[in-house]
């Protein structure tokens, strides 16, 4: 990867892949690359390569002693290795003292899995589970183990155990051996000297060339070949880790020298048979054989000539496949791969693939040598084609189904795998005139070899028209037929390059004509074709799926240029050397239509004829026909239709008039390709680049496409190329994709004109979308609907005959017939699809006719196809030509849509009979000009018709619209309560807040603290349950509604990624959120509404239908998981939908309050109630804490009211959300009485809070105006849920709880459990003292609450102390590195900030400096704020419903501020709030700073939380894919030291890089194995994480352990489209815009509700085990 970033093919088109691995690096290797073979840093004469050859070089005498040790080493190496005693080393190794100790030795295969060989294991050896997963991952990784030590006996006794038990679950037992101890330690240092081998090759090519020599050196006398040969040959019986470590040996020496590569090659041919013999017995992966190492020869050019030339390679892989492959041959030595082995065909196709390595590079040079090798290789691939031409030939079943579908994919797999081989076989006979005919002359050889069945049997003569053929009497519908005819269409393929080099003039030299038989020729694809023409008709339905599979793949993308394509070519190669009529004759006879077309038979005659044939064909001796015995509709399919196929006995003609005109229509269609199909370069006189820029033009004629589509239904070259990207932009423009989709290509309007309606690759599907699309597009912009073939291009003079076909009399006959058929109202032997083809036919005739007029003069044109079309068909008196019944069948209604091709015909006869008729140049020029001006006059007629007609739509369609829109105005009037009175909880994404529906209220209201606090904004809310439809208001002393909810644990905003996670919260105190936010309790809602008792039904039906599904479940109904009946998100809970109560206050009292309630008064008293009036309390006041002097008054004196009282239901749904939250935020079992409880509540009030604001911020959204409905009321339900939830739990236990939060302001109330200032998150201490603060007015006899004044006083006063406490917390964790914009030094701010910084720096005992610019200290301050104000903000908006200020509802940055300190009772100088509360707040300020944990924090500088904190984002990643690949390529697993492929993750929270699915890396978790990425998830995630599985270009989201989905990569190619597995492999590069839709998803907290939408999606019986990740 580095010698490819640092070369110049960076930036060329390139595919990337991943593989095993294996080979070297090509860099320098100038036959691997056509330009720049070296990267910047091999580049000869470079400072690195000079340094590098300096290094390598070797004196003589380390060379003179390499001769003498490396061919004893060598030999060593080799002979240990191969050895074959167990029991004994060889006479030269052998001890005089042998001990008695061996092992008994599994070995790896591949037949038995991972449990197979630990279950026998555990039972041979009695071992533990651990000890046998430990050998069973050795084994698989090394192939062979010793899993038992001892005496000869108890080591035998081991293996015979081992033995029976694999047996009980496998066929095949486990290879077992006793090896003595001295020979296992032999062969294991034998490997080790192999590696260290593999290590001194490095260094320097003097030592690869001594090596190479020892291995090739045979040995004087002995029959043995060399010892490479001999390892070559035992490699078959080798174990996998000996293999690894003599590959890589071979790599390291042989292939690193050019010369001893080829005699490695040379011997590898010369042992290829047997080789691949072995490799097809033996059963492991191809990846470790030595075969797989051909590709390193047979595809470097050079060598792969010289093994033609020397070694004849080419036939020395054909008779390995032949030698292969004689137990699939019949009694006709034809294949036949009925109960074929799938693996065993799988390694053939590696001997395949062999041919086509050799095959990949044409030579440039042809020598008579290569010339004469190259020809008996053909001859030998011919004969493997012989034994594939007809091979699996079939008979149409009649009567009864066929029970048992045959196999048939063997045979259409080797079809594709052959398939660019056989191209590359007619390309490199191209290359050499003379060599093409020879070659020719071989495959027309074999064909007639192949055809003696046709020549000798049985005549019947067909008459029509006056013209007579003689022809072999055969029905492909009675007799046997194939569709395998790879010699046919290879000789297709030839004739094609013959004809493209001109050279078929020579043909007759090699094939003479009398010899040529093109009868014999065309025969065998013509039944092909009529044999795909009778399966769409549905003859051969009872012949079940195989042969519809079969007649799938012969027309698919994949194989039909090899077949289908070849037999349209061998047609047109027929047409052009028959007779037309005779050809005609020919196929009509082969469809069996001889008799359709008769005219001497009436219609009606006609039908009872056909019925009578069909019923010839139903009796046939083999098969007795019963109805009864063809299985039910759902058998199989193309059974649904009457028993009795066709018939009149079987049930009526609609079936056989139906199966004729399909044929018909077959038939016609394939006369239009074999005239009109000329895209075929020696066909027509076209290049490649038009026929791949036809091909692109027709697909999206259909639609609009991604580059992936087009070029998946393109044909690809051996190199896998089709050839698109030179074209497309000639035809097509790209549209570029947005946040999701993928990019298209559209059609540019000049290419329109080349549509062709019949275009032979379209599908039947493909065709019909096409032509509407098409028609649709002409009609909207007001053109006719006639859709004519385009002029085409014109044949090669070996194919120009062809067009003859068009104007015979055959042709015309059966043209007039269908037409006659049509205007006859008797006959129903016609479709208006039959006659589209004929009027397509009719236009090619004309089109051709016109053409060759324009090129020639009229004198040497032959082609008389107007002519013809107008002669009569008869002597008759009512004898009518072709234009005569075109007239006729313009005013047939069922015709109307073809109405505009019969004008467009019209004028084309028009055209044509005008450049017939002229006399000279001049008369030629006006009468073409005066065509053309007849052809615009009426055009424009027609268009201005039609353009009348679409306005008078329009307008009619207008006058409606206009009318509903009137109705509409009038109901909503009419209804106008109703409307007024509906909720705006309607679940659209985009509805607007209920607080901006409310009348304008003035600035002064707008104010959510202290004595100035504005109303509350209530209204009633009447919402609609979603699964009885019934509304309902909501009041508290009505049934509870509820919101479907998603409780989940979050670290979306920690400032600590991957602390150390608690698994179960047992110990664990959640009062006091860490300031990190590690790890966080999230609240969401979908935002859909249900009657409690609704979501309990319906809960409970869900639980019941899971109990009764088979598959995985999708959910964890334990944990309380459902999905919303609506949207189908992951709900875990509901919260219930309380209202806000509506709180006003009387400005007055609370002026008159203000004046007596200052802080300072505030706090004493708010002291004196937690001290239950303690005597202790005056102590308290001397602190300092302000005027003890004055008269004492408890705080219930300032206004109390009686506590709010909530239904039963609502009770509940309180209780069951909160214990929810606590169970899942803490990870316990649910436990109602946990004094936990409410400190969850406030938990995730504040953190679900925290999470939207960051999100909001984080998008650049305005704090109120942007929050989606699902938000917006999750939040409302959320806050009143928190007020109500505080009535459900004991008093006491709150008041508690409220004490330890307010230590942390009011040190009076420390205690040793109080944490430190700069530790702790403030909001959160905010959210739990506001929501707790009401159970101070609480009292055993009276249940009370703080009236609105009081309510007021005691937030406002709380926000302040608390704001207060966290300015001094960003000023103490200041970074001072931060560069930030300058404001005026000596603003009020800025002073302010100089002088409190001071005062605090003496209260830390100078920790903090003072010597801070103030500016930098108040811009630090107001940005560090922000987030915890805009928090704050949200937080008493719903708490109280109090409408927040303009400047909040929009995106206005600078106004924001502003906004938010007036809604909260905030000066705007901050500072003025310890100004204004100075003599209060001092002796606080005092005891904050002089806190001993606070000041520990800051002298030891430990991780220090700043504000504001760092908005968390996905890691940065890489541009350009490549660099992950690169950086994949470098990862080595840290609990492996082997090499084995890993599959390395990426986790986009933090970045680091994980072994995944991969049993080295697995952990315990809870006593569960769980992978590394599981593992990693808990702890960086929360068990929520998003990772990138970097070899196959994956996304993958995981939750918990047990379930995740795949992701879209947000890594996109040139064209918009991901690229999952790199299966197309082009150049990926990162899409910000998807990354950026990835990072949201994650910050939404929307991962759990993708899982479970992909879950609910991809259903599947055994899904992937995501624990293993």
């Amino acid at each position: 990867m580095d010698c490819f970033q640092n070369s110049v093919h960076k930036n060329h088109r390139y595919k990337m892949h991943t593989s095993t691995g294996g080979g070297f690096c090509d860099c320098g290797d100038t036959e691997a690359w056509k330009t720049g073979p070296f990267c910047v840093s091999h580049e000869p004469g470079t400072a690195g390569t000079m340094k590098e050859n300096l290094r390598c070089s070797l004196n003589e005498e380390v060379i003179a002693q390499a001769r003498k040790i490396f061919p004893s080493v060598i030999k060593y190496i080799v002979e240990m290795t191969i050895w074959e005693e167990e029991k004994e080393l060889p006479s030269e190794l052998q001890i005089r003292e042998k001990n008695e100790r061996y092992y008994c030795v599994l070995f790896n295969d591949e037949h038995h899995s991972y449990d197979h060989v630990i279950y026998s294991l555990q039972r041979a050896l009695d071992c533990e589970l651990a000890e046998a997963q430990l050998h069973t991952t050795a084994i698989d990784k090394e192939g062979r183990r010793a899993v038992k030590a001892g005496a000869f006996a108890a080591c035998q006794e081991a293996k015979e155990d081992i033995k029976s038990h694999s047996e009980n679950v496998s066929q095949h037992p486990l290879h077992v051996e006793v090896l003595h101890s001295e020979v296992m330690a032999h062969q294991k240092f034998a490997l080790r000297l192999g590696s260290w081998m593999n290590k001194i090759m490095s260094y320097s090519s003097d030592f690869r060339q001594i090596f190479c020599q020892a291995c090739l050196r045979e040995e004087p006398g002995s029959e043995n070949p060399c010892l490479i040969s001999r390892l070559m040959l035992w490699d078959a019986k080798l174990y996998k880790g000996a293999r690894k470590i003599l590959h890589e040996l071979i790599f390291s020496s042989f292939f690193m020298e050019m010369e001893y590569k080829k005699f490695f090659a040379m011997e590898f041919v010369k042992y290829y048979k047997q080789l691949q013999k072995e490799y097809i017995s033996d059963d492991h992966d191809r990846s470790i054989s030595i075969t797989a190492l051909s590709v390193q020869m047979f595809t470097v050019p050079t060598l792969a000539r010289h093994l033609i030339e020397e070694q004849n390679v080419i036939s020395v892989i054909t008779e390995t496949l032949l030698e292969v492959l004689p137990e699939y041959l019949d009694r006709n030595n034809k294949f036949n791969f009925q109960g074929y082995s799938q693996d065993k065909l799988g390694r053939v196709y590696a001997v395949i693939c062999d041919l086509k390595y050799i095959l990949i590079s044409k030579p440039t040079v042809w020598t008579e040598r290569l010339r004469m090798q190259f020809l008996e290789g053909f001859r030998s691939f011919l004969k493997i084609l012989t034994c594939m031409q007809g091979m699996e030939e079939i008979r149409r079943q009649v009567g009864q189904h066929i029970e048992v579908d045959p196999d048939w994919e063997a045979a259409i797999a080797i079809q594709m795998q052959l398939k660019n081989i056989l191209l590359m076989f007619q390309e490199w006979c191209a290359c050499d005139e003379e060599l093409l005919l020879v070659a020719y002359k071989e495959c027309h050889k074999a064909v007639m070899r192949c055809s003696t069945s046709f020549m000798s049997s049985n005549k019947t003569v067909v008459q029509l028209c006056g013209h007579t053929l003689e022809t072999k009497s055969y029905r492909v519908s009675e007799d046997l037929v194939s569709i395998h005819l790879p010699l046919s269409r290879t000789l297709a393929g030839l004739h094609v390059r013959l004809s493209r080099l001109g050279a078929i003039a020579r043909l007759h030299e090699f094939v003479p004509f009398e010899d040529f038989q093109v009868e014999a020729l065309v025969e065998y694809p013509l039944r092909c074709l009529v044999l795909v023409a009778q399966v769409v008709a549905e003859m051969w339905r009872r012949n079940g799926l195989s042969l519809i599979s079969q007649v799938f793949y012969y027309q698919d993308v994949k194989c039909r240029e090899e077949m289908y394509d070849k037999d349209i070519i061998m047609l047109q190669i027929g047409a052009s050397l028959m007779d037309p009529n005779k050809f005609l004759l020919l196929v009509l006879q082969r469809y069996e239509l001889a008799d359709a077309f008769n005219k001497t038979i009436s219609t009606k005659d006609q039908v009872w004829a056909l019925a009578g044939f069909a019923q010839r064909l139903e009796r046939r001796s083999a098969v007795q026909r019963d109805p009864g015995s063809v299985p039910a509709r759902s058998a199989y399919l193309g059974c649904s239709l009457s028993p009795a196929l066709v018939g009149v006995a079987g049930g009526g003609h609609s079936d056989l008039i139906k199966q004729y005109n399909t044929l018909i229509e077959e038939m016609l269609q394939v006369l239009i390709y074999i005239v009109g199909e000329r895209y075929v370069p020696g066909v027509g006189n076209v290049t490649k680049e038009e026929v791949t820029m036809r091909e692109i033009i027709h697909l999206l004629c259909i639609e609009p496409m991604p580059h992936s589509a087009i070029a998946k239904n393109l044909p690809e070259n051996e190199n896998n190329e089709t050839g698109l990207e030179n074209v497309i932009n000639k035809v097509a423009t790209f549209k570029k994709p947005g946040v999701s989709g993928h990019g298209v290509y559209e059609l540019k309007d000049e290419s329109l004109k080349d549509f062709n309606m019949y275009f032979y690759h379209y599908s039947k599907t493909q065709h019909s979308k096409a032509e509407h699309t098409q028609k649709k597009k002409r009609k909207q912009e007001n053109k006719d609907e006639a859709l004519p073939p385009p002029p085409p291009p014109e044949f090669c003079p070996a194919f120009s005959k062809v067009v003859n076909l068009l104007n015979c009399d055959v042709m015309m006959h059966i043209l007039r017939t269908i037409f006659e058929r049509a205007l006859d109202t008797d006959s129903n032997l016609w479709t208006e699809g039959m006659l589209q083809m004929a009027f397509h036919i009719l236009a090619l005739g004309l089109l051709e006719e016109k053409q060759q007029l324009q090129k020639a003069p009229e004198e040497e044109v032959t082609f008389d196809f107007y002519h013809k079309a107008s002669r009569l068909g008869s002597s008759a008196m009512n004898a009518q030509n072709i234009q005569m019944l075109l007239e006729k069948l313009k005013g047939i209604p069922q015709l109307e849509g073809q109405k505009d091709m019969i004008t467009w015909i019209f004028q084309m006869f028009d055209t044509v009979k005008r450049l017939r008729e002229k006399s000279c140049l001049i008369v030629t020029t006006i009468s073409g000009s005066e065509s053309i001006k007849n052809d615009e006059i009426t055009h424009d007629k027609e268009k201005a018709e039609r353009k009348r007609k679409a306005e008078a739509a329009r307008l009619h369609r207008q006058k409606i619209m206009a009318q509903m829109s009137a109705l509409q105005k009038n109901f909503i009037e009419t209804h106008k309560l109703m409307y007024d009175s509906t909720s705006e909880m309607s679940g659209k994404e985009d509805s607007i807040m209920e607080e901006e529906s409310t009348p304008a209220v003035s600035d002064y209201s707008r104010i959510a603290l202290g004595p100035k606090r504005g109303p509350s904004v209530t209204e009633k809310e009447v919402l609609t349950c979603i699964l009885c439809q019934e509304e309902q208001e909501v009041k508290i002393e009505n049934n509870a509604m509820v919101l479907s909810a998603c409780v989940q644990k979050s670290t979306a905003l920690t400032q600590h990624r991957g602390k150390p996670i608690e698994f179960s919260g047992e110990s664990l105190d959640p009062l006091f959120m860490n300031a990190d936010l590690a790890y966080g309790t999230y609240t969401g809602s979908c935002g859909h509404v249900m009657h409690a008792v609704c979501w309990q039904k319906y809960f409970e039906a869900v639980q019941l239908s899971f109990q009764q599904r088979i598959h995985v479940d999708l959910f964890d109904l334990e944990s309380g998981e459902y999905l919303c009946p609506l949207c189908k998100s992951l709900c875990n809970t509901v919260i219930p939908i309380i209202p806000l109560q509506p709180r006003t206050i009387n400005s007055e009292d609370a002026e008159a309050l203000a004046q007596h309630l200052t802080l300072a008064r505030w706090i004493p008293t708010v002291l004196a109630r937690i001290s239950g009036e303690n005597p202790t309390i005056p102590v308290l006041f001397d602190q300092g804490m302000g005027d003890s002097t004055f008269e004492f008054q408890s705080i219930l004196n300032y206004g109390i009211q009686s506590s709010v009282k909530y239904s039963n239901s609502i009770k509940e749904m309180v209780i069951l959300f909160a214990t929810t939250v606590f169970r899942i935020g803490l990870k316990v079992p649910p436990d109602e009485t946990d004094p936990r409880i409410p400190m969850m509540t406030w938990s995730t009030c504040a953190f679900t809070i925290q999470a939207i604001e960051n999100l909001l911020g984080d998008e650049g959204k305005p704090l109120f105006g942007a929050l989606q409905n699902r938000q917006h009321n999750g939040l409302k339900a959320l806050m009143q849920f928190a007020i109500a939830q505080r009535s459900t739990c004991p008093q006491v236990l709150i008041q508690k709880h409220l004490i330890r939060l307010l230590s942390v302001v009011l040190p009076n109330l420390r205690s040793e459990d109080t944490p430190c200032l700069l530790s702790i998150d403030l909001f959160h201490v905010l959210v739990g003292a506001v929501l707790a603060f009401p159970s101070l007015y609480w009292d055993d006899t009276v249940d009370l609450q703080p009236s609105s004044i009081s309510s007021s006083y005691n937030n406002l006063y709380l926000f302040h102390l608390i704001t207060m406490a966290h300015m001094l917390q960003i000023l103490l964790t200041i970074d001072t590195g931060l560069p930030l914009t300058q404001v005026q030094e000596d603003s009020e701010e800025a002073h302010s900030a100089s002088s409190f910084m001071a005062e605090v720096s003496q209260y830390t005992s100078g920790c903090i400096g003072c010597d801070i610019p103030g500016w930098y200290l108040w811009v630090s301050l107001k940005n560090g704020i922000t987030p915890y104000l805009r928090c704050a903000a949200l937080f008493f908006h719903y708490l109280l419903g109090i409408t927040p200020p303009d400047d909040l509802l929009t995106n206005s940055a600078e106004g924001e501020y502003s906004a938010l300190c007036n809604y909260l009772s905030l000066p705007t100088n901050l500072f003025l709030l310890f100004q204004e509360y100075w003599h209060t707040v001092k002796p606080l300020l005092q005891r904050w700073c002089a806190d001993p944990a606070l000041l520990n924090c800051l002298k030891q500088n430990s991780i220090i939380v700043r504000y504001p904190r760092i908005r968390n984002s996905l890691i940065e990643l890489p541009d350009d894919y490549s660099c992950l690949l690169n950086q994949a390529s470098h990862f080595r697993c840290p609990r492996s030291a082997d090499d084995e492929r890993k599959n390395p993750v990426l986790c986009l929270f933090c970045g680091a890089i994980l072994c995944s699915q991969n049993i080295c890396c697995q952990e315990t978790v809870n006593g569960e194995e769980v992978g590394a990425c599981i593992f990693h998830a808990l702890h960086c995630g929360a068990g929520v994480c998003i990772f990138l599985k970097i070899r196959e270009c994956k996304v993958v989201l995981v939750e918990g352990k047990a379930r995740g989905c795949v992701y879209p990569a947000p890594y996109l190619d040139e064209y918009g489209e991901t690229d999952p597995d790199l299966k197309r492999g082009n150049p990926l590069h990162l899409s910000h815009e998807r990354y950026r839709k990835l990072h949201l998803v994650w910050q939404q907290h929307c991962i759990v509700e993708e899982i479970a939408r992909s879950q609910e999606t991809n259903q599947t019986l055994f899904g992937f085990n995501w624990q293993s990740l």
